[in-house]
């Protein structure tokens, strides 16, 4: 099972002179104060191309919200940074926390809204409203971004943010079989889409060719699976030889595949596809129909939506993978529920 380092709560640690978020309040009434809004920014995302955008996004975002917040950046330094300024940022009264980069920058955002299982707070009595996400896709995938139609233009991104109009967004939860708990805010998903996710993400220096490359090495020796499931707390039921089971929150995964087409990540479930006894000529002859997400009509293919599901093997091995937001996270068994309207999102 993935685990989690201790955060270091280091806000700004890029920063010669960390900004003082408390100096900037004039007034303890929140509707009275400048906002604080604090960038995220993944500076090795997109091999790179990340780092070199936002140079030079960096002026104009300035000037163009000079009237509305005070402006903080913060670089990554590495896996899991981007939790721990996430974490620091709602704890010290940030308005919002706005992810920069990829999926992969997005889900350690949406991670570091919580600890230990639990919604980081921001503990002073003033803070009326709860800390918001924004996101400026700049990453190879952006697949998040995809639900909404937003391209990877970050100049639109920034007039969502001026504009401020927000939206409760709902979170999936990831539980292991010792109780801890992940999050993830577009897809989850099981066996060989996780297995080819987890080689993916060795070849991001090739850009969206790293899918195609991750899932030639997953079918290498794949085999379905029977697994047992239990949804929304009810039976156990069987499902014979599993090739992947795909939990969305929203729609896409895997660089534009529409996964699980009718998936809302506002609408306060989670929606199942799960597909059965597929062959590797079964994914090149319907590659369309997942990409334009017209495979619910599929020969074993079918979707159900839920609140919570339940996943274990029938006969345990320990070797199914699981992945979230196209990140590894571990192996079955698992259980993954829904987080209705858990976070104020910039859309």
């Amino acid at each position: 099972m993935a685990t989690l380092p201790n955060p270091s709560l280091t806000l700004f640690q890029e920063q010669a002179n960390p900004p003082d978020l408390a100096a900037h309040r004039t007034s303890p009434s929140a509707s009275r104060r400048r906002r604080d809004v604090v960038f995220v920014v993944n500076p090795k995302g997109a091999n790179g191309r990340t780092g070199k955008q936002w140079k030079k996004l960096l002026p104009y975002l300035r000037t163009r919200l000079a009237d509305q917040c005070n402006v903080h950046e913060s670089i990554t330094s590495g896996p899991y940074h981007a939790m721990d300024i996430t974490r620091e940022a709602i704890r010290e009264g940030a308005e919002a926390v706005i992810a920069v980069g990829g999926d992969g920058t997005l889900h350690e955002v949406v991670n570091g809204f919580f600890w230990e299982g639990n919604p980081v707070i921001f503990p002073e009595k003033y803070s009326e409203n709860a800390t918001a996400l924004g996101l400026i896709p700049l990453g190879t995938g952006s697949d998040f971004a995809r639900t909404f139609g937003w391209k990877n233009d970050p100049y639109e991104a920034i007039e969502r943010i001026a504009k401020g109009n927000k939206s409760k967004l709902d979170v999936g939860e990831i539980e292991g079989p010792n109780g801890e708990k992940h999050f993830f805010i577009n897809v989850a998903d099981i066996h060989l889409s996780a297995k080819a996710g987890y080689f993916s993400s060795q070849y991001k220096r090739f850009g969206n060719l790293c899918y195609i490359i991750g899932a030639l090495k997953a079918f290498n020796r794949h085999q379905n699976r029977d697994l047992k499931i239990k949804v929304n707390g009810g039976e156990w039921e069987s499902s014979k030889q599993v090739t992947a089971l795909c939990i969305g929150n929203a729609k896409y995964f895997g660089g534009g595949m529409k996964i699980t087409p009718n998936a809302d990540p506002t609408n306060g479930n989670l929606q199942v596809v799960t597909l059965k006894d597929f062959k590797w000529y079964d994914f090149i002859l319907n590659l369309h129909n997942l990409y334009w997400g017209t495979h619910l009509s599929v020969k074993g293919v079918s979707s159900r939506s839920v609140k919570s599901i339940e996943i274990m093997e029938e006969i345990k091995k320990g070797d199914i993978y699981v992945q979230s937001d196209g990140e590894h996270w571990g192996f079955l068994p698992t259980k993954i529920s829904i987080l209705p309207s858990a976070i104020d999102f910039f859309c």
